[in-house]
């Protein structure tokens, strides 16, 4: 179920501290994450909590996202103007002639992982060699047909379903499991006292697809353009501030609405998130967070037509817009 976030004493706060912000009629927009609260979200929420949303002249909700959220289907409704996508959903959206159209890709890189027992493996090719493949039925349907594309000694027969706990990972040294950077290492750190080896995909050579992007319905774009220009303008600051400045006032609200999440996992999230590059790599470190490029959607979308991921025909071109991003905008506030 997604859960609303409420008004928050902060942004009450601000707004009275404030008179002609109170006083100016900010523009109410919805923007539904893909999971529960988290780091990984943080410059939303930061930019609820230090008033960068409000002074772009929005009144922000979150909506937050969780197993089996409806986000895409409330986006696609019209019950939320903004959703965190990634670009699977848009290029499949355009297959399936739904008018969906991404803004901004706030990851740079997908996060996925695989994860080994330490020093088992020199390379991410000898990983073919592990003795079983943790994965979910959508990893296994999806980048595990890149990865045997790209190196054959990778085969099905060693897939074994992700149950959504370490216990097969942990009881076989030789298994490699499937993860995200920022939470599945850190959870076997905590639980069996050693850090396993991380491969992100994205450091792999052509699996390389934006991510937890803000992705909108194109005729809702085409009647508000200038809301959604501030509103992508507004996280691409709320990101620079809450990985660069003070967000503490971010993370206030993240827990608020994840009381499970804790400041050491948070702290280890945003670790991992500027260790690799998450947020600011390739063109996002000179033209800012954001940044999406005509060749890098392209090239994504032939590399994985290539390994039958998609089928060929669709035009790409359709499922973002480079309009809003690419600017430089933020790129000050890096320190």
């Amino acid at each position: 179920m997604m859960q609303i976030s409420t008004k928050t004493i902060v942004v009450a706060a601000l707004a009275l501290a404030s008179a002609p912000a109170a006083a100016q009629e900010l523009d109410a927009v919805t923007f539904a994450t893909n999971w529960l609260a988290q780091a990984e979200h943080g410059g939303y929420y930061q930019a609820v909590a230090d008033g960068t949303y409000e002074e772009y002249g929005l009144d922000v909700t979150i909506a937050q996202g969780g197993p089996q959220s409806p986000g895409r289907p409330m986006l696609v409704s019209g019950q939320v103007q903004f959703y965190m996508g990634g670009a699977t959903g848009a290029i499949n959206s355009v297959k399936e002639g739904i008018p969906t159209i991404t803004l901004a890709a706030i990851f740079q890189k997908d996060p996925q992982i695989l994860m080994s027992h330490p020093d088992q493996f020199a390379t991410f090719p000898e990983l073919a060699g592990a003795s079983k493949y943790i994965l979910s039925a959508d990893g296994f349907s999806g980048y595990f047909s890149w990865m045997k594309a790209a190196w054959p000694d990778f085969v099905d027969e060693k897939y074994e379903p992700y149950q959504f706990n370490p216990a097969s990972f942990l009881a076989d040294e030789m298994a490699v499991q499937q993860g995200y950077l920022t939470s599945e290492p850190f959870a076997i750190e905590r639980e069996a006292g050693f850090a396993p080896d991380v491969w992100l995909l994205a450091d792999q050579g052509t699996y390389t697809p934006y991510s937890t992007t803000i992705e909108t319905m194109k005729p809702w774009y085409d009647e508000n353009p200038d809301i959604a220009k501030r509103f992508v303008e507004a996280s691409i600051i709320g990101w620079y501030n809450y990985l660069y400045g003070d967000n503490s006032a971010g993370n206030e609200l993240i827990k608020a609405d994840n009381p499970e999440m804790t400041d050491e996992q948070i702290a280890y999230s945003i670790e991992k998130m500027k260790e690799y590059g998450i947020v600011i790599s390739g063109e996002a470190e000179t033209q800012g967070i954001g940044c999406m490029t005509d060749e890098r959607w392209k090239t994504y979308y032939d590399n994985m037509v290539e390994v039958g991921l998609y089928d060929a025909g669709i035009d790409v071109s359709q499922a973002y817009t480079t309009d809003l991003v690419c600017q430089g905008l933020g790129t000050d506030l890096v320190n």
